[in-house]
């Protein structure tokens, strides 16, 4: 991203592909990184074959995130999602829990839609965002993800990623950022955006709900509770956790310090 940033601030756009990658972390944050120095930024990965493509009955693309942040001169707009209805760890979090999970979370081993997470982690797999009636948008979604991160870069690509569990093959991800230089477009970017995120925030409240919030919002106000309150974990999860430490032979968490 450091270099996409470089090519923006020179000629306007800056697109940087890599490969021979890993996992790397939160997309969010690679965005956000061009963002704090007044440009746009976009960041893409594939990753491991977990998500069963619309009409399949195996797993062949992965969660393929995308990233979008772009900052006005009040606010941020930061978008970081999956092209799945919704990420593997929250299937795995759920089961752990004993938690019912959604209709269009994922399927079992022929494909079809199920609501038991071990069927979709153990032979089936996650549903492309969209769920069970509009799953190919999704799926579209993750096959460009594809291309411009993994075929543009001559990583490995499709069902031929390694799968998340193994660490004994290389998983050669691909990847893509890019930056963009608003200055060198239209002027008054950062009050145009400052004005579509009012306009979102002004529109008129369903009902049930409290207010309308922008890409990135509910995720900085998790941040501040948890740097106020601390990280809430299930009991269950805590337990999870407490018996691999034995198995590791290390000292376990605290589970009378966390609330259940």
């Amino acid at each position: 991203m450091d270099l996409a940033i470089k090519k923006a601030k020179d000629m306007g756009v800056g697109w940087v592909s890599a490969r021979g990658c890993n996992h790397y972390g939160i997309a969010g944050y690679y965005a956000m990184r061009a963002m704090k120095q007044g440009l746009i930024g976009f960041c893409f990965t594939n990753t491991s074959p977990c998500v069963v493509p619309t009409g399949a009955a195996q797993t062949a693309i992965g969660t393929n995130p995308i990233s979008c942040a772009a900052s006005g001169t009040q606010s941020d707009m930061v978008l970081d999602m999956a092209t799945t209805t919704v990420a593997l760890g929250r299937v795995e979090i759920h089961q752990r829990a004993g938690l019912a999970i959604g209709h269009s979370w994922g399927v079992d081993h022929e494909g079809v839609p199920t609501q038991d997470a071990s069927a979709i982690l153990h032979g089936g797999g996650l549903m492309p965002l969209g769920g069970d009636e509009a799953s190919y948008k999704g799926y579209g979604l993750a096959m460009m993800v594809e291309v411009i991160s993994a075929i543009l870069s001559g990583a490995t690509f499709g069902a031929n990623v390694v799968g998340w569990r193994s660490g004994r093959v290389a998983a050669n991800l691909g990847q893509c950022f890019i930056a963009v230089d608003p200055a060198k477009f239209c002027p008054g970017f950062e009050g145009r955006m400052d004005e579509l995120i009012a306009m979102m925030h002004g529109l008129r409240v369903a009902r049930g709900a409290t207010e309308v919030l922008v890409p990135g919002e509910p995720e900085q106000r998790r941040q501040a509770y948890a740097k106020e309150h601390g990280v809430p974990i299930h009991v269950n999860v805590v337990r999870a956790l407490d018996k691999l430490a034995n198995d590791l032979g290390i000292e376990p968490l605290s589970s009378n310090a966390l609330a259940p």
